[in-house]
């Protein structure tokens, strides 16, 4: 599974912060704040991020001083600098200093997102690696290879989380298009008005706040791979507009009236039946048959089991940072009787959390948690209360001491941020912040958030 780029958001307005942050990840990003310049380069030292957001005007650190800094010693990081008032003067002096680019408030969540998509690029190396070794998933590569010269449309179904991305990324890697871009965008992590301007981008003035012209992902893609994932989400008015730049091989940005031509070859991916979708109104059965010239299946990983320590290892070692893990027999048993129903991402979700526990080298049965045994919902805080002294819970009872280490070291791993370390301990953000509460009136030291 390929990571979604961080972005370090910096900004000393602790609800605008937050607003900037959930709009970010609901392009499918990640995110870690910070409220100025001294508390980045803090967040900045103990975690790499793809990608700087912050405002000018804060105390402690203003915005240019930490680009000045962040300049200095991470020379390749893009940093995006946020400036008020529509002063261009101030933001021609920031790209002077080195920033990437800048923003003029007031900016639409889609200019925001349109940054982030442009400048945010994971580097990791093994970021679309496919690892097959199950017969069922080596069947799936060789067909692959075999279709990838040919230039085809591809249409890549399977469950969430079984690897779709993957699969398209080595479609790409072995065509001729292999040295061109290669673009992906998530057609269910953003809105439609938001998706529409970031597939065929906007001219300057097209909304508030965009100062100057931006291609779309289209463009981007000239020459090489556009991924659309989970093109079943997209709304029906949408599709007729993808349908027609698909036809015509050209794209017409956004309050503009230029025709741009295309040359790409187009994925999609969907965990739904589409044909069922046509049935029933919600896809356009002109656009299944453009995009579905050949399907591939990628099975769920409980239906390859033979993947699964593979692929357990090298996600292991993707989160040890620098140290070699090893999973124990027991660890390895352990992981191949599980049913893994969120499939490969599941079982990232599960080496993240046994790196973060593991103390040694070697990873044994107890550093395991499933998210099905991890997990507590509580409706309301009395039924957190009440679970606090149950027996169910995994995080319960005798094992007080590991709940502890299990948030405190979950915190540490994400920065400080709560949502992201209730997503690696497996319960709600509300519940996270319940026992937060409970520990910081223990007197145990909590990571501050970002």
């Amino acid at each position: 599974m390929s990571r979604a780029a961080l972005v370090l958001v910096v900004e000393d307005d602790d609800a605008l912060r937050e607003a900037l942050c959930d709009t970010i990840e609901y392009g499918g990003y990640r995110t870690v704040g910070a409220s100025n310049g001294a508390r980045a380069l803090e967040v900045l030292e103990r975690q790499a991020v793809d990608l700087v957001i912050s405002d000018v005007q804060m105390d402690v650190m203003d915005g240019h001083a930490l680009l000045r800094r962040v300049k200095a010693q991470w020379p390749n990081l893009p940093f995006v600098l946020v400036t008020a008032y529509g002063s261009v003067e101030k933001a021609v002096e920031a790209i002077r200093e080195g920033a990437t680019d800048y923003l003029l408030k007031p900016f639409e969540a889609e200019v925001l997102l349109e940054t982030v998509s442009r400048l945010a690029s994971v580097t990791d190396s093994d970021a679309d690696c496919m690892i097959a070794e199950d017969p069922a998933m080596v069947s799936v590569r060789e067909l692959l290879r075999r279709v990838a010269g040919s230039g085809a449309t591809v249409m890549i179904s399977g469950e969430s989380g079984c690897g779709k991305e993957v699969v398209a990324r080595f479609v790409h890697r072995q065509s001729d298009r292999a040295e061109q871009p290669f673009v992906a965008i998530n057609c269910a992590a953003i809105p439609e008005s938001m998706l529409e301007s970031m597939l065929f981008g906007y001219e300057k003035g097209a909304y508030t706040g965009a100062h100057q012209t931006r291609a779309g992902k289209f463009e981007h893609a000239n020459g090489g791979t556009l991924l659309l994932d989970e093109i079943s989400e997209m709304d029906l008015g949408l599709q007729a507009k993808l349908l027609r730049v698909l036809q015509e091989k050209e794209v017409e940005r956004l309050g503009g009236s230029t025709l741009i031509p295309l040359d790409v070859r187009v994925l999609a991916t969907t965990n739904r039946d589409l044909r069922e979708e046509v049935a029933r109104g919600r896809f356009r059965e002109d656009l299944y048959y453009r995009l579905n010239v050949f399907p591939v299946h990628v099975p769920p990983l409980r239906e390859r089991r033979q993947d699964i320590l593979p692929l357990a290892t090298h996600l292991l070692q993707r989160h040890a940072e620098d140290r070699c893990l090893q999973l124990a027999r027991e660890a390895e048993l352990k992981l191949l009787a599980h049913d893994w129903h969120g499939n490969v991402r599941e079982l990232e979700n599960c080496m993240q959390r046994a790196a973060i526990l593991t103390q040694g080298n070697l990873v044994t049965e107890q550093n395991i948690f499933f998210e099905d045994a991890m997990r507590v919902e509580p409706q309301a805080p009395p039924q957190v209360a009440a679970e606090e002294h149950g027996g169910d819970s995994l995080l319960n009872g005798g094992l007080k001491d590991r709940e502890r280490q299990l948030i405190v070291n979950a915190l540490q791993s994400v920065g400080g941020r709560r949502k992201d370390a209730a997503e690696i301990l497996g319960i709600s953000p509300r519940t996270l912040r319940y026992k937060l509460a409970k520990l910081k009136e223990q007197g145990v030291s909590v990571p501050a958030a970002g």
